[in-house]
């Protein structure tokens, strides 16, 4: 007989230097039995903040009606299926991206002000200086009911030091999250690190127990299946279900990275080191990150993130769809056509990543709703057109319902030098942090709720 007890939504899988964290399972919320039907319960909210280079081809961009009634212009196409659950949100401005007297500089200004809206000091010594960002304030407040107070994941890494923006350090340019003002956050761009770190309890124990993993070459599960099996005997038949495809999902991530790791080096030039995780092929790093944005936020393990596709200024080519010029180079396109029908393909691979990471979280039925219900996923660029480097009339997404408080499927359009923090504002006050101000904000950032 089923015990009248509510399953800790803490509750892991343990095994040899691992632990695996658990979906919301019905067990685990209010006034059922362990593993009995569950009534209606209310998620956690999340919120990721996702970010991407060198501004937007715009006039494919931007939606031509307001409202409810809009047509996804081809930038957007992709994202067709999720259109009720998105905002399009029109005339955002980041002031603090802008010169302001300090001259040359605007990636720099508009990566490292696009989650502070605090201008940076234009240095490129140790004195560098922005703000708190959004997320590591929410951090601050939500981030103790779990594991981790917030995940900072990338495609591409960044330095701390030297000049990479007219004046500017390489810190502004290459981070986005910062703990304090002077305090910027380093973001992991090998998917393996970040699994292990989901995954994998610290000290050296847990570092030894992954060698003998790697060793045996067996995957985590193999490691917490008594543990699993144990569990799966207390559950009912719906929470069996859910176990079961939460864990072949861990165990395709895991099947993914090994194939990664499994690149033969043999004929490259002298010297080539194996990957380690760090996939080549873009599509693919992003990805594997982006699912495990989904495993940290399906598991409660974080509630806060930010992932950055590429760093502000980022000179990449894209060859897997043709494009060998760099994107940093392309976005200066002087109005040439080709260029910018070729920016155009750059940022339609970005917003197709954004769809795979959607589709992740819309497929995962969480209390009454999705997951994604119970998200805010900001997806822009603190650049607008990378050629004229303005930071008015910002690309800017909002997906996910915010738990019921967000009414999507809508284009709005704001007044002109509206400013970007104010849509990070009402985003705090939905996850329970209620301050006056951030950054340069004006006030809350109307309409959301319909």
């Amino acid at each position: 007989m089923k015990q009248h007890q509510i399953m800790s939504r803490r509750t892991v899988l343990r095994g040899l230097g691992a632990t695996v964290a658990l979906p919301l399972l019905d067990a685990m919320l209010p006034g059922t039995l362990l593993g009995a039907a569950a009534g209606p319960a209310k998620p956690p909210l999340r919120m990721a903040f996702l970010y991407v280079p060198n501004g937007k081809h715009m006039p494919d961009w931007t939606p031509r009606t307001e409202g409810a009634g809009f047509e996804l212009p081809a930038t957007l196409a992709p994202l067709k299926d999720f259109r009720g659950d998105l905002n399009v949100l029109t005339g955002l401005t980041l002031d603090k991206a802008r010169p302001n007297g300090d001259g040359p500089g605007d990636h720099a200004r508009a990566m490292s002000a696009f989650l502070t809206g605090s201008q940076p000091r234009k240095t490129s010594g140790a004195n560098i200086k922005a703000g708190m960002s959004v997320d590591q304030l929410a951090a601050q407040h939500i981030g103790k009911a779990t594991r981790f107070a917030s995940l900072e994941i990338g495609c591409e890494g960044g330095k701390v030091a030297g000049n990479c923006d007219s004046g500017y350090s390489c810190a502004y340019s290459s981070t986005i999250s910062w703990q304090t003002e002077s305090t910027p956050v380093a973001k992991e761009v090998n998917p393996r690190l970040v699994f292990e770190r989901l995954f994998q309890p610290g000290g050296s124990k847990g570092g030894v127990a992954q060698a003998q993993r790697d060793q045996a070459r067996r995957s985590i599960l193999d490691f917490v299946a008594e543990d699993a099996r144990s569990l799966k005997n207390r559950l009912g038949g719906s929470d069996q279900h859910k176990l079961d495809e939460y864990l072949t999902g861990v165990r395709e991530i895991e099947q993914r990275l090994n194939r990664v790791e499994k690149v033969d080096v043999k004929g490259l030039p002298e010297g080539t080191t194996k990957p380690t995780g760090i996939p080549r092929n873009f599509e693919e790093h992003v990805k594997l990150l982006a699912d495990m944005l989904v495993l940290a936020f399906q598991t409660d393990l974080t509630r806060v993130s930010t992932f950055v596709f590429a760093n502000e200024g980022s000179n990449r080519p894209y060859r897997n769809i043709g494009i060998t010029e760099g994107h940093h180079e392309l976005s200066h396109h002087g109005r040439n056509k080709v260029k910018q029908e070729k920016i155009q393909k750059i940022n339609l691979l970005h917003v197709q990543q954004l769809a795979y990471l959607a589709g992740k979280l819309k497929g995962i039925r969480e209390g009454s709703g999705t997951l994604l219900d119970n998200c805010m996923i900001v997806y822009g660029s603190g650049n607008s057109d990378g050629n004229r480097h303005n930071h008015d009339d910002l690309p800017v997404l909002l997906l996910g319902k915010g738990g019921g408080s967000i009414q999507t499927g809508r284009h709005l359009r704001y007044r002109r030098d509206t400013p970007l923090m104010n849509l990070y504002l009402s985003m705090l006050d939905r996850v329970g942090v209620s301050v006056p101000r951030f950054g340069d904000s004006t006030g809350r950032l109307t309409g959301l709720d319909g």
